[in-house]
């Protein structure tokens, strides 16, 4: 990293900030004037804030240095070959986070694959990304300067309509991109 900033480039991607060291270097590129893309493993956007501070970079720089931090994860695309409509339990509509009575107005479908040759009786064939997106706005920023707790943070940007990964997924659901089973085992609320 220090190699390449004495090339003073525009923009600079670090592959994954696992320890400190990186975590502080790609901060600093970031805070005089480089734009910089990377990656930190953690279950939301949020908590990549809270990592970042956990590694042992100050809030205010956190704050002060970051634009938006993407989250994302990759789930299985219903066969649209073998694509067959249900109408979900409501157990299963609460687990989302659905409210059953908007639901029914909606005159909405579940799907899933019944499983084809195309698919190799799967019902799946391909994948897509379902994405949550924390942009950093004052609200965020003073948040973080008040609390490293990613769930305050999370509040925060609810309230600024962050979409969860959940509720990205529950879209992809409803137009008929994906499960709910495959939703509810690879999102967290």
């Amino acid at each position: 990293m220090k190699a390449i900033l004495r090339q003073d480039p525009d923009v600079i991607m670090v592959g994954e900030i696992r320890d400190t060291e990186t975590a502080q270097i790609a901060i600093q590129s970031a805070l005089t004037g480089h734009l910089v893309f990377s990656t930190v493993h953690t279950n939301s956007a949020p908590a990549t804030i809270t990592r970042l501070i956990d590694m042992g970079i100050e809030p205010f720089l956190v704050s002060s240095s970051i634009i938006g931090v993407l989250a994302q994860r990759l789930v299985r695309r219903i066969c649209p070959d073998c694509r067959k409509s249900y109408q979900p339990h409501p157990e299963q509509l609460r687990e989302l986070g659905i409210k059953e009575v908007s639901f029914r107005k909606l005159d909405r479908r579940f799907y899933r694959g019944d499983g084809c040759d195309n698919c190799r009786q799967t019902g799946y064939r391909g994948r897509i990304g379902i994405h949550e997106l924390l942009v950093m706005s004052e609200g965020v920023k003073n948040t973080i300067l008040e609390s490293s707790d990613s769930d305050t943070i999370k509040k925060q940007g609810l309230k600024e309509k962050m979409i969860t990964l959940r509720r990205d997924g529950v879209n992809k659901i409803l137009y008929g991109l994906t499960t709910a089973e495959e939703i509810l085992s690879i999102t967290s609320e």
